[in-house]
């Protein structure tokens, strides 16, 4: 797709609406349910892809890596990892968006997490929303994480877990 064709101009004027319309969400208590983060993010345009199936175009590279979330998640993820940086704390990123034949893959792989495995059910995963990394950490950046992650909207969601976070804006804290 030509960047600076209609199309390609339209993805990203949806992108940089996403964006801002994450910063200026209200802010809510944490236990925010999954509907209500795919709102507060702006979703509602991916939604209509399903779990899995959103295409490349419509979700944001991670800085210069090939990984991808939907546009707020990877913006404020390269300000988290920026933030990061300059703390001293080095914050790699093993996965992040995941297509439905990536889940099933997985699922494969590692067994379903609620029969003690690792993968969600395929066309679950927040993964395949564009919303959750996996990451690199070691004890470090883990203590770093969890005292700053919540800045930046990104929360522990799942237990056995340490390195799976999940962007939730309405959880941001100053």
């Amino acid at each position: 797709m030509d960047p600076f064709g209609v199309a390609g101009i339209a993805t990203r004027v949806t992108e940089i609406r996403g964006q801002l319309a994450a910063f200026q969400a209200p802010k809510a208590a944490s236990g925010t349910t999954f509907a209500e983060t795919l709102r507060t993010a702006q979703a509602d345009d991916i939604t209509r892809y399903g779990n899995g199936k959103i295409p490349e175009g419509a979700l944001q590279r991670v800085g210069n890596m090939n990984h991808r979330l939907q546009a707020p998640a990877a913006t404020s993820l390269e300000a988290l990892m920026t933030a990061a940086r300059r703390d001293g704390v080095t914050i790699g990123i093993t996965d992040s968006y995941r297509s439905y034949a990536e889940q099933a893959d997985l699922v494969r792989r590692k067994g379903l997490y609620s029969q003690g495995g690792l993968a969600a059910k395929p066309g679950t995963s927040d993964h395949g929303w564009g919303l959750a990394v996996d990451l690199d950490l070691d004890a470090k950046a883990q203590a770093w994480m969890r005292a700053n992650a919540g800045r930046y909207g990104f929360e522990e969601t799942t237990p056995r877990e340490p390195w799976h976070w999940a962007f939730r804006p309405s959880t941001m804290n100053a």
